[in-house]
This record gives structure tokens, C-alpha cells and sequence, in this order.
């Protein structure tokens, strides 16, 4: 009887890690959610200035609506504007890169050209912006 008192008065030494894994995997669950919407959707802020404060290289935002339009970092612009700023950002920032933004009722060929206007402005990286939805039902 004094042998079965002693194993239950015992100190736990080891930490069950199960409840931290949990946590964990919730946390990259909802980051992985949340990281889809920072590319397209941005709320724009008035930042402060700070003199040891480090530019970072943010890629370009080129969207083509349904109509056709351009829109460069949500402003509207034409094909010359878009051409100038392009130009303008590669002096700056030489490694500079691209997400393109297309609705899926434009024509290929006015995506085609996007990609042919990045390129010969020296613009080489680039992603085509996607709805990670369900593709077995696009027929």
C-alpha cells in the first residue's frame, strides 16, 4: 500500500507539448488565410517619416479590368504613364518586380501585352494574381 502512495506523489517532470503544437498550427492556419489578402488588398495609411527608417521593395501592383483599363498600385493610368513609372521605379529600385492582376473576362492578348510592357522595361520577375479557389470547375 505504501508502494502505491509513492507513484502517485510523484513530481511531473515532463511538459506535455500537445496544447503548443495546437496553437501553433492555429496561428499558421491564419496566417497562410490572411497572406493571400495583403497583395491585392492594401488600406492606405499616411506613415510617419524616421530618418533611420529603410525603404522596402514592395512589387509592382498592375491590375487590367474587365474594360481593359490600367491601374498601377490602385491609381488609374495609361499605357505612356505606366511605361514612365515603370521606368522611374527600376532606376530606383533595379530588382524591382511585378504582380499582374488580370479579370478573367480580358482578352490574352491585352494580358500578353502587360507582360510584354514589363519585360521591356527590364521588369523579368513577375506572378500572375490568382483566386486560389477551386480550378475543377473553370470549363
Amino acid at each position: 500500500m505504501a508502494s502505491s502512495l509513492r507513484d502517485d506523489e510523484e513530481m511531473i517532470t515532463g511538459i506535455n507539448v500537445t496544447p503548443l503544437v495546437d496553437v501553433v498550427l492555429v496561428l499558421l492556419v491564419i496566417l497562410m488565410v490572411t497572406a493571400s489578402y495583403l497583395v491585392a488588398r492594401t488600406i492606405p495609411v499616411d506613415l510617419p517619416k524616421a530618418q533611420t527608417g529603410e525603404a522596402s521593395q514592395s512589387p509592382l501592383a498592375v491590375t487590367l479590368d474587365a474594360k481593359g483599363a490600367l491601374y498601377l498600385d490602385g491609381a488609374p493610368v495609361s499605357r505612356e504613364e505606366l511605361r514612365a513609372r515603370i521606368s522611374e521605379r527600376r532606376r530606383r529600385e533595379p530588382e524591382t518586380r511585378a504582380v499582374i492582376a488580370a479579370d478573367g473576362s480580358i482578352a490574352h492578348r491585352a494580358v500578353v501585352s502587360v507582360v510584354d510592357l514589363l519585360r521591356s522595361e527590364g521588369i523579368t520577375q513577375f506572378a500572375i494574381n490568382v483566386d486560389p479557389g477551386d480550378l475543377g470547375d473553370a470549363r
